[in-house]
């Protein structure tokens, strides 16, 4: 493909600027709180747009658009963003109190207060697998993915360029340096999605022309017998569980949140992702089905929809900044990614393990060392999911649920019933693997979503009968960083109901 200047200035300007501004804001720090953590100084309005771009990465504008452009799924698949609005309300309104006022770095340091340090191990090095092995990897290959259908990069010079440019401004900044560059991104890639939705609908002939020739793939709710999204599990099952897991439990998600500088700005951020994430099937999905009806022959993978997109559909000058939303896009998640890890590990596993009287400082320069340790590991396992053929997004989704059901279970029961014990939280976490494992291996033609549904119920029994045997005797307080009284805003309430009312309404118009 060929290339303007425009296209070159545009690509490399954009990088250098991204690059540039986010080390700049984060020039001042420090201590591992300002590392870490932003120190607790962001606005709701970074909170929500970093949420937003961390999350949707090249592998939500190459997956979600390639599940769009397969038969049988194509706008069902923004359940997974629609069920996300509802997660984020009880995020904002359940379980972000609590995480503030106790002043936690970590997901699994609140598990410390509530359980045991045995439970906080047990959720950091399960974590740390799972964000190299599967999250890290696939955000890094999906990026490559991009770059070599729509500029033929070869896919390990993409691997690795991604890498190494996330890496040093991560490595640099922390989780300031992470923020601002996914404000620049998200912003970015958003326009991005929206000018090819833009562009496809005029090449096809307008809206109603469009919704003439994809009326088979506008629907939302799925036949119960449906293999990956039966409406069963969509609004009354396993949709939740990961949902819940990925925007209240997830570290990668909720360190921006655990920035914020105070408890309300941390729920109108959470709030404003969820607002953001209404809009998202119309800029990714929908794109994906676009690709079904205009390119539908040229097209051997659903995964290639997006790229093939571009392709056909960018004027030379803007071929360069589309490489740069995608490439931000990557960049945005990959950030946050090896933020969180680095985190995980040096709060969570250092601190307690090795060095149980390190400074601020070595806390620091710990996070930045593993924070590039963990960018190689990933950049040597990345190649490897190219084997998995089921698509990347429904990769990420299906082998997380070997976690997601038992840190559900151990945080939401340890929260509503003061007596589970300790050995009933690590018991949770540990039989989700088997159990889990079980469902796929003696019943692979069940929809994975029923798997965590039903490996939810075995542990929330399994977990209820070791409590009533072995009650939790011993109560401890989990700490507050302040004495004030918590008071639910107005606004914070009303946005919440208007979001939960718009979501139903998509649901009803998309039926």
């Amino acid at each position: 493909m060929n290339f303007s200047v425009i296209d070159i200035l545009a690509f490399f300007g954009f990088i250098i600027f991204v690059v540039g501004f986010s080390l700049w804001v984060s020039r001042k720090k420090e201590s591992d709180e300002d590392y870490f953590l932003a120190g607790r100084s962001l606005s709701w309005w970074v909170i929500g747009l970093s949420l937003i771009a961390s999350n949707i990465s090249s592998e939500h504008f190459i997956g979600q658009a390639g599940q769009g452009f397969r038969e049988g799924v194509g706008l069902a698949i923004a359940s997974w963003e629609w069920i996300a609005v509802f997660a984020l309300i009880i995020t904002a309104l359940f379980l972000l109190p609590k995480f503030l006022r106790s002043g936690i770095y970590t997901m699994p340091e609140y598990l410390e207060y509530r359980y045991n340090k045995a439970c906080r191990t047990f959720m950091s090095v399960c974590m740390l697998v799972f964000y190299v092995g599967v999250t890290i990897a696939t955000v890094l290959y999906a990026g490559a993915i991009a770059l070599e259908s729509i500029f033929e990069l070869p896919l390990i010079y993409g691997i690795w360029g991604i890498g190494i440019v996330a890496g040093v401004y991560t490595f640099y900044g922390g989780l300031k340096a992470v923020v601002w560059s996914d404000v620049i991104q998200g912003t970015t890639l958003l326009l991005g999605g929206l000018l090819i939705t833009i562009l496809g609908l005029n090449e096809i002939g307008g809206v109603q022309k469009f919704m003439e020739l994809s009326e088979g793939r506008m629907h939302t709710v799925l036949p119960l017998d449906h293999p990956e999204l039966p409406w069963l599990a969509v609004f009354f099952g396993g949709m939740w569980i990961p949902n819940l897991f990925y925007w209240g439990l997830n570290q990668f998600i909720t360190q921006r949140t655990l920035g914020a500088k105070s408890i309300e700005e941390g729920q109108k951020g959470v709030l404003f992702g969820a607002s953001l994430k209404l809009i998202i099937p119309f800029i990714i999905i929908v794109p994906g089905i676009m690709a079904f009806e205009l390119y539908g022959n040229e097209i051997n993978k659903p995964d290639e929809a997006f790229p093939v997109l571009i392709k056909n559909l960018l004027p030379t000058g803007l071929v360069g900044l589309m490489l740069a939303a995608l490439f931000g896009a990557t960049m945005s998640t990959l950030d946050s990614l090896l933020n969180s890890a680095a985190t995980i590990f040096t709060i969570d596993i250092y601190k307690p393990f090795i060095n149980k009287k390190a400074k601020s400082d070595q806390m620091v320069k710990v996070g930045k060392i593993t924070t590039m340790v963990l960018m190689v590991i990933a950049c040597l396992w990345a190649p490897i999911i190219s084997s998995f053929e089921g698509g990347l997004y429904l990769f990420i989704q299906q082998y997380w649920g070997f976690l997601q059901s038992g840190v559900v279970v151990a945080f939401f029961m340890g929260m509503i019933w003061t007596k589970v014990p300790a050995g009933a939280a690590l018991m949770a976490m540990i039989l989700n693997f088997p159990i889990y494992g079980f469902f796929l291996w003696k019943f692979p033609d069940l929809p994975f979503l029923h798997s965590m549904a039903l490996t939810l119920i075995i542990i929330v029994v399994l977990t209820t009968i070791y409590t009533l045997i072995s009650p939790r005797t011993e109560f401890k307080e989990i700490p507050s960083i302040n004495d004030e009284t918590y008071v639910l805003s107005p606004l914070v309430k009303y946005w919440s109901i208007v979001l939960a009312l718009l979501t139903v309404m998509m649901y009803i118009i998309f039926f």
